[in-house]
C-alpha cells in the first residue's frame, strides 16, 4: 500500500479533520481574495495593500467557522454562511469573498441529498445571493462580481449534484457485484450438496446391490456346503466377485470425493473403543482427570459402531476440557444393555458454563455427535447435570432391530437432571457376529450424504 493510498483511507476514517482543513483552507483564501480589489478600466484585478474591514473579518471567520459543521447539518451550514455573505454584500466597501463559505455549503448539500432538494435549495441560494448583491449592494446591479456569484453557485450545486449522482452510481455498482458474489457462492453450496447426496445415494445402490448379492451367495454357500461342495466353491466365488466389485465402486466414489494431495488409503486403522484408554491418557496428560468403568468385555462392535463410540467419547471429554474448568473431573462408563451398548460422559465443572457449552457446541460438537449416533439408529441426549457439569449420554445398537429396520433416530438436549451414577453394572448379551444391517446404512446416507 502506497503512502497516498493510506493517506486517504486515513482522511475518510477521520471527516473532522478533513473539514477542519478546508475551512482553515476557505479562511486562507478569503483572507486572500480581500486584498483584490476590480479595476474597471481595464476590466481586470489589482491588488491592494489595504486590510480588510473589522467586520469583514469577523464575516470571515464566522463562515468558515460554520464550514466545520458542513456534514452533521448542511443545509443549517448553507442557512448560516449565506446570511454572512449577504450582510457582506450590503456593508462591504469594497467587498470581502465571504460568498465562497456559501459556495462550499451549497455544494455540500448538493452532494449528500437528493436531486429535487438540490435543485430547489441551489435555484433559492442563487435567487437570494444574487439579488441581494445587485439590489442592495453598493456595486451596480450589472457588476461582474453579481454576475460571479449567480455563476459560482451554479457550479457548485451541479458539481455536487454530479459528485452525488456517481457516487451512487458507484455503490450500485458495488452492491450488485456482491450480491452476484453472494449468489454465485450460494448456488456453488447448493449444487455441491445435490452432487453429494446424488453421489451418497449412488455408492448406496451399488455398494446394497454388491451387499446382497454376498448375502444371498454366502446363504446358499452355507446351505450347500456339506451336499453340493461344487456348487459351495461357485457360490463363495460369486461371493469373491460381488465383494471385489463393491470395494472398486466404493474406492472409485471416494476417490472422487478426496482432495487433492490426501493420501490413497488411511496409514493406520480406525480407532475405537480399544483405544480408549489411550484416549483418556491424553487427557490425564493433559491435566483432566479422567476415571473409567467397563462393563462391555468381550463384546465384539461393528466398525461403525465402534468408531462412532470413540467419537462420542473424544468430542465429550474435548468438552470437559474446554469448558469445565481447571478442577474438572470426568467419568466415562461404556455399558454393554442388551442389543445395545450406551455411552455416558459426566463431569463435574460449574453450573453456569453449560449454557456457553451448549450455544457453541450445538453447532459443532453437539451436531457431530448426533449425526454420528443417530446414522446407526440410535440416540444422544446432552445437558446439564443437577447440582452442576454436563451429561453426554449416547446408545448405539449394536446387532440388528427385529424386521432389519432401525428405529427413528431421536437426539435431544436435555435440561439439569439428575444423572445416573457412571459404571452401573447391566445385564450383558453375547456379542453379535453379524455385520452392520442395511437399514442403519441406509440411515447414515440419508443422515450425512458426505
Amino acid at each position: 500500500m502506497s503512502t497516498l493510498t493510506r493517506v486517504h483511507d486515513w482522511l475518510r476514517s477521520h471527516p473532522p479533520v478533513v473539514d477542519g482543513a478546508l475551512a482553515a483552507s476557505v479562511l486562507a483564501c478569503m483572507v486572500v481574495g480581500s486584498f483584490a480589489e476590480s479595476n474597471g478600466r481595464h476590466g481586470g484585478t489589482q491588488w491592494s495593500a489595504v486590510p480588510p474591514a473589522p467586520l469583514s473579518v469577523t464575516l470571515m471567520l464566522l463562515a468558515a467557522a460554520a464550514l466545520v459543521l458542513r456534514r452533521s447539518h448542511p443545509l443549517r451550514v448553507l442557512a448560516a454562511t449565506g446570511a454572512l455573505s449577504a450582510v457582506e454584500f450590503v456593508t462591504g466597501d469594497p467587498r470581502a469573498p465571504v460568498v465562497m463559505s456559501a459556495v462550499v455549503a451549497l455544494y455540500t448539500v448538493a452532494s449528500t441529498t437528493d436531486r429535487p432538494t438540490t435543485w430547489r435549495v441551489g435555484l433559492l441560494t442563487m435567487t437570494v445571493l444574487t439579488g441581494v448583491a445587485m439590489l442592495a449592494g453598493p456595486l451596480p446591479w450589472y457588476a461582474q462580481e453579481n454576475l460571479g456569484i449567480f455563476a459560482w453557485t451554479g457550479m457548485a450545486a451541479a458539481a455536487g449534484d454530479a459528485v452525488r449522482s456517481r457516487r451512487a452510481f458507484v455503490d450500485a455498482i458495488r452492491e450488485r457485484a456482491d450480491r452476484a458474489e453472494r449468489t454465485r457462492e450460494e448456488e456453488a453450496r447448493r449444487r455441491v450438496a445435490e452432487e453429494r447426496l446424488r453421489i451418497a445415494r449412488d455408492l448406496h445402490d451399488v455398494v446394497a446391490h454388491h451387499i446382497a448379492l454376498v448375502n444371498v451367495q454366502a446363504g446358499v454357500a452355507a446351505h450347500v456346503m456339506d451336499k453340493r461342495p461344487d456348487q459351495a466353491k461357485e457360490a463363495l466365488a460369486h461371493v469373491r466377485e460381488a465383494s471385489r466389485s463393491a470395494l472398486n465402486e466404493l474406492r472409485a466414489t471416494v476417490g472422487l470425493l478426496r482432495q487433492s494431495g490426501d493420501p490413497e488409503a488411511p496409514t493406520e486403522p480406525a480407532p475405537g473403543l480399544h483405544r480408549l484408554e489411550e484416549l483418556v491418557g491424553t487427557f490425564r496428560s493433559a491435566g483432566l482427570p479422567v476415571e473409567v468403568a467397563r462393563t462391555d468385555q468381550g463384546t465384539t462392535l461393528p466398525a461403525a459402531v465402534d468408531l462412532a463410540a470413540y467419537r462420542v467419547i473424544q468430542e465429550a471429554l474435548t468438552n470437559v476440557r474446554k469448558h469445565a474448568g481447571q478442577d474438572a473431573k470426568a467419568e466415562v462408563s461404556v455399558v454393554r444393555v442388551g442389543p445395545d451398548v450406551e455411552i455416558t460422559v459426566l463431569d463435574d465443572g460449574p453450573g453456569d458454563d453449560a449454557a456457553a457449552r451448549l450455544e457453541e457446541n450445538g453447532g459443532h460438537g453437539l451436531l457431530g455427535m448426533r449425526e454420528r449416533v443417530t446414522a446407526l439408529g440410535g440416540t444422544c441426549t446432552a445437558g446439564p447435570r443437577y447440582g452442576g457439569g454436563f451429561r453426554v449420554h449416547a446408545i448405539l445398537p449394536v446387532s440388528g432391530r427385529p424386521g432389519g429396520t432401525a428405529p427413528a433416530p431421536k437426539t435431544t438436549v436435555v435440561p439439569a437432571t439428575a444423572a445416573p451414577a457412571s459404571g452401573t453394572p447391566a445385564a450383558t448379551a453375547p456379542a453379535s457376529a453379524t455385520s452392520t444391517p442395511a437399514a442403519p446404512a441406509h440411515k447414515a446416507v440419508k443422515g450425512n450424504p458426505a
